[in-house]
């Protein structure tokens, strides 16, 4: 069977009515019994060892952040599910307006049927059984298409779901961007994408003609603003651990700085202080660190290379790093100053370790510069004054934004995580996330009979001056 056919009759057999009704109408405790099923998986100590060598493969990931970015997010997040999710899966009682008298409201939380995950490559095991724990859930039929770029990774997770679910709830259909087209081809009910803006507009249009539901937690250029106030320091290590983690393929990382400019050298000499102490403290060079990791592909190094040659023929200055190996796709974390909007690194999401430097002087130049921008997934203030803070939140548009932190806007489940415009559509988190999955189906209950009979004609008039009264018009 070639994989169209594939693809098609595993959208069949999910999409049968019954088999839609019959995850609809499951209990609390037959979704978390499929949810604790990975959970299990994960925690069994062959299983870690697979993934994590499967992420070392794909991204030369170390073991500790494989714990930290990829398992324990999953880990706290079924957690997270179990505690809540018999209270997420209640009827929500609303109230209702007096013109409604003897009538209650409520909100029933439904699957919306089959839903289809298009998972990314730079997180590729937390990205793909993240959303997937929510689409479970919520009662969902599930296919998910994970990334060809990070081939092992995508291997492991398709043992996985073979080992524990039926096709008929949960599939993995691996391919390139043929099976993708195909894929969105299909009128799912909803599709969760995360990857690129260029690439999401893509699915949103496909998504359009099947008038399917969609979220898509895209990316864009994350600004993180220094004001010089809070300790030089501290704040240099978190911009350079956010910058360099995952070699700085997060879509949250901080893509760009703004800082003012009295403290640039200070923030020069701390952030490679930074990054040496992370990676470099034997001096022994960057690129033999085994916490450091690398490119995912030639394509993504050579991009990233690209936009650093293009800075640098721009007149940019390297202040720091700029050390390439194409033999291992290694790309050393890089500080550059000296940069004009112009620069292709201003253009583009860099989704590498480069780090770019504006300085300014006046807080407005920074509003001036943010606005001529897309929206970015994130943006970071780095500031001790209430003031400024206020001033760059109010006068700017984000995802989602910390203060004195980077990366941390995706790990409170209470808070909602996604984009907004350009970086992404819809919001995922904690219920957020179950709510994204799920109809939200209005329904009213009348217990009184015909209590509403003023409103068919004909009218009495002074039933009607009494309503007017009431809704006072």
């Amino acid at each position: 069977m070639d994989n169209t056919k594939k693809i098609k009759s595993l959208f069949e057999l999910q999409s049968a009515p019954e088999n839609i009704l019959r995850l609809r109408n499951s209990s609390y405790k037959e979704r978390l019994k499929k949810i604790k099923s990975i959970l299990h998986f994960i925690l069994n100590e062959s299983n870690h060892k697979q993934i994590a060598e499967a992420l070392y493969k794909d991204l030369r990931k170390p073991n500790e952040e494989v714990i930290t970015t990829e398992i324990s997010p999953i880990i706290l997040t079924i957690k997270e599910v179990t505690k809540n999710l018999k209270y997420w899966m209640r009827d929500e009682h609303v109230p209702s307006p007096i013109t409604m008298v003897g009538m209650s409201s409520h909100i029933k939380y439904e699957s919306k049927g089959n839903v289809l995950i298009i998972s990314p490559w730079n997180y590729p095991f937390q990205l793909t059984i993240y959303p997937l724990i929510y689409a479970i859930a919520s009662g969902n039929t599930v296919i998910i298409k994970p990334s060809e770029i990070a081939s092992h990774t995508s291997s492991i997770i398709n043992s996985m779901i073979k080992a524990l679910f039926t096709e008929n709830e949960v599939a993995v259909i691996e391919g390139g961007q043929e099976t993708s087209t195909e894929l969105l081809k299909l009128p799912f009910n909803h599709i969760h994408f995360t990857g690129s803006p260029r690439v999401g507009k893509i699915v949103m249009e496909a998504a359009a003609k099947n008038l399917s539901g969609i979220t898509l937690e895209l990316g864009g250029k994350s600004p993180v603003i220094i004001d010089g106030t809070t300790n030089m320091k501290t704040t240099a290590q978190k911009i350079a651990w956010g910058k360099t983690m995952n070699s700085g393929q997060t879509c949250i990382a901080p893509d760009f700085a703004l800082i003012k400019k009295e403290h640039l050298a200070t923030f020069e000499k701390e952030f490679i202080s930074a990054v040496n102490k992370f990676y470099n403290p034997n001096q022994k060079g960057i690129e033999n660190a085994e916490e450091y990791g690398r490119m995912v592909n030639e394509n993504n190094f050579e991009r990233v290379v690209n936009l650093l040659n293009d800075a640098k023929e721009k007149g940019a200055t390297i202040v720091y790093g700029g050390k390439i190996d194409k033999t291992q796709k290694f790309i050393e974390p890089t500080l550059i100053t000296n940069i004009t909007l112009d620069m292709k690194i201003m253009q583009d999401e860099i989704f590498g370790p480069l780090l770019p430097v504006i300085t300014f002087q006046k807080n407005e130049e920074v509003i001036q510069l943010l606005q001529k921008m897309p929206s970015p997934l994130a943006l970071y203030v780095m500031s001790k004054k209430q003031k400024v803070i206020d001033y760059f939140l109010n006068n700017t548009v984000s995802g989602g934004s910390c203060i004195n932190e980077v990366m941390l806007t995706s790990v409170n489940p209470s808070l909602p995580f996604g984009g907004v415009n350009n970086s992404g559509l819809g919001k995922t988190g904690g219920k957020h996330s179950f709510k994204d999955f799920s109809n939200q189906r209005g329904i009213v209950k009348n217990s009184l009979g015909n209590s509403l009979k003023f409103i068919y004609p004909p009218f009495n008039k002074k039933i009607f001056k009494y309503f007017k009264k009431i809704v006072r018009l």
